[in-house]
């Protein structure tokens, strides 16, 4: 059975095969809950040298300035037999054997992430060294801390290093090896300064004391191997790393190892720390901490799963499925989209959705003001009631009653309605088109498709518009009628001008005095009074039957009998979905994928050996 730490090394190849690495990111991450140990040092503090002795081989870049400029995920898989081999995430196919060509590798790989220009990544390359000389164990090395930029490098390369360290460092899941030099002041040491930072009580720092061996005469490191000089919770181990000249002659590592056991235990100042000393301890050490501390994370673990795929169910389902490829499907989907704008359109109008009370606003608000606002009073003043009544009497003056002079009177009243007529017709056409504004906006399956939206936008103003047209010719008609036609009987209920009997006395031309024309203007505008009360009524009528329940009965009729005439390609640009919602669904689907699997396997994640349901998932990740 696969041990914890192999397993999670398959869930991280997993996690960054499906774009999580751990950097900031609106998908949730399962990386960051994975323990995982980061190899924090600064330049020349033996950190190279640390890892490659507790691998056995010699595959790191090396030179000088910065050589490490992305996260390396070195995974060790202890295996029987005398082969030892790598291969990378990358590139899975090849097995390499010849650990020179490992290190040439991970140069190139890391040029093509960053380029020439020495640039840094924070996307790590996935190693794994299968050795019967190693531990089960999982270490990330980071780029060494600096105080200085090299040439070809910008000036904020020393702290976008830092950043990136620290990123990987503060997380409370990662626990960090931190590679101090002992022949370096304390006060120096790159690593412990920053591991201070994020960790000050030292609960997840392991310290390794290098350079051991070159340290001046006189001097040792037992106060900082014994925790007197800077105390973490777990002992700081001290190793001896291979020299520039062994390096230089290609000692062979195993050689270099037995070179340490023998340091620590023939150097009279360490020989009683000899067994928790050397770079086979400190692996041995590291990979038992790791495994104990994965079992400890694994309730995290699955309540972050849970919390993420609630997540990420909810967004997928916001997105909506992919589009079919045949011409019906397309057209199905379409004709689906727009039923659904036109249902959420006409909630707005029937009050299930605000929005639709608007209208009515304007029928029993703005209208009749607008209709009070008009100024009657200019059209009936005697100076112009006067001339109306001369004006019409032409050369015979009236015999009883001024019938001309009073129909040029009221309709040049009535005229004036159509002012407000036109402008209510315009405020519900504007509230109309709001409502599809809001309606869209409301329909998510558009905002999938931006040239759908786009397109029903525009049909479905037009239709309006064309609405409108429509209202304004039935509404300026109800005007019109009531100017080409008065209410004969309004007339025949007012007092006659000349009772039978009268006075034949009195010239025709009292009738043009004051009080009679005031009379006149009195009759007029009573008259148009009641006109104004009859349209207050039949205008709103004619327009919500012109334009509101037309728009709920065929906004989009015409777009419909378009869109049916339309070729393939044409359906196809209209579900020209945003590459960025197709990207982000595919990410949301993978990293679903990722953690359903535990639950598709019933994963009981109360025990160390839950994580083996996750194998036929990783099986093709990993």
């Amino acid at each position: 059975m696969e041990n914890l730490i192999s397993l999670v090394n398959k869930l991280q190849r997993a996690c960054t095969a499906l774009g999580d690495h751990g950097e900031e990111s609106a998908l949730p991450t399962l990386w960051d809950s994975l323990p995982a140990i980061a190899v924090v040092g600064g330049q020349s503090s033996g950190k190279s040298s640390v890892l490659e002795s507790v691998v056995g081989k010699d595959f790191l870049p090396r030179g000088s300035g910065i050589v490490t400029r992305r996260p390396l995920v070195l995974q060790l898989h202890r295996i029987n037999g005398d082969r030892e081999y790598a291969e990378f995430m990358h590139n899975p196919t090849v097995k390499y054997t010849d650990f020179a060509l490992v290190r040439k590798e991970i140069a190139d790989e890391t040029e093509r992430a960053t380029g020439h220009k020495k640039h840094i990544s924070p996307v790590p390359i996935y190693l794994s060294i299968y050795s019967p000389n190693v531990v089960d164990l999982t270490l990330i090395d980071l780029p060494g801390l600096t105080k200085v930029a090299v040439e070809g490098q910008s000036d904020s390369i020393v702290q976008d290093i830092e950043t990136m360290v620290r990123s990987f460092i503060e997380k409370p899941n990662c626990i960090i090896l931190a590679i101090s030099p002992a022949n370096q002041d304390l006060a120096t040491f790159d690593a412990i300064k920053i591991s201070r930072e994020v960790d000050p009580k030292g609960e997840r720092t392991f310290g390794v004391l290098t350079k051991i061996d070159l340290m001046d005469k006189g001097t040792n490191a037992v106060d900082m191997l014994e925790g007197r000089s800077y105390r973490l919770q777990y002992p700081w181990i001290g190793v001896v790393n291979r020299s520039q000249q062994d390096i230089n002659k290609s000692v062979d590592m195993i050689v270099a190892r037995h070179r340490e056991r023998e340091y620590f235990a023939n150097t009279t100042e360490y020989k009683y720390l000899a067994h928790r000393m050397g770079s086979e301890h400190l692996a041995k050490m590291l990979s038992k901490h790791l495994e104990s501390v994965i079992k400890s994370r694994i309730p995290g673990i699955q309540s972050l799963i849970s919390r993420a795929i609630a997540e990420l169910e909810a967004e997928l389902h916001r997105l909506r499925k992919p589009i079919v490829a045949d011409a019906r499907g397309k057209l199905y989907t379409i004709m689906e989209i727009c039923r659904m704008f036109d249902g959420i359109y006409k909630e707005h109008l029937d009050g299930m959705r605000p929005g639709g009370e608007k209208i009515y606003y304007v029928f029993d608000n703005q209208f009749p003001v607008a209709l009070k606002r008009l100024q009657f009073d200019k059209n009936l003043s005697m100076e112009n009631v006067r001339k109306f009544i001369t004006q019409a009497d032409g050369y015979q003056p009236h015999l009883i009653a001024p019938e001309q002079g009073y129909r040029h009177l009221i309709e040049s009243c009535l005229v004036s309605i159509r002012g407000p007529a036109e402008a209510a017709v315009d405020a519900v056409h504007a509230i109309l088109k709001e409502l599809v504004r809001k309606a869209i906006s409301e329909t998510d399956e558009l905002n999938q498709f931006p040239t759908l939206r786009v397109e029903i936008s525009n049909a479905a103003f037009e239709s309006l518009d064309r609405m409108r047209n429509e209202s304004k010719k039935s509404t300026l008609k109800l005007v019109d009628m009531e100017c080409s036609y008065l209410t004969v009987d309004f007339f025949r209920k007012l007092p006659q001008d000349v009772e039978k009997g009268g006075n034949p006395t009195n010239s025709i031309f009292d009738r043009y005095n004051d009080s009679y024309l005031r009379r006149i203007s009195t009759n007029v505008l009573a008259y148009v009074n009641m006109v104004c009360s009859s349209l207050r009524n039949s205008i709103p009528k004619s327009i919500v039957y012109c334009q509101v329940r037309e728009a709920k009965r065929t906004l989009l009729d015409r777009f419909f009998t378009e869109l049916g005439a339309r070729e393939i390609k044409h359906l196809s640009k209209l579900l020209d979905e945003d590459p960025a919602v197709m990207e982000r669904r595919a990410n949301l689907a993978k990293r679903l994928e990722l953690y359903r699997s535990p639950r598709q396997k019933s994963m009981r994640l109360c025990g160390p050996d839950s994580l083996v349901n996750y194998l036929p998932f990783l099986a093709f990740y990993g």
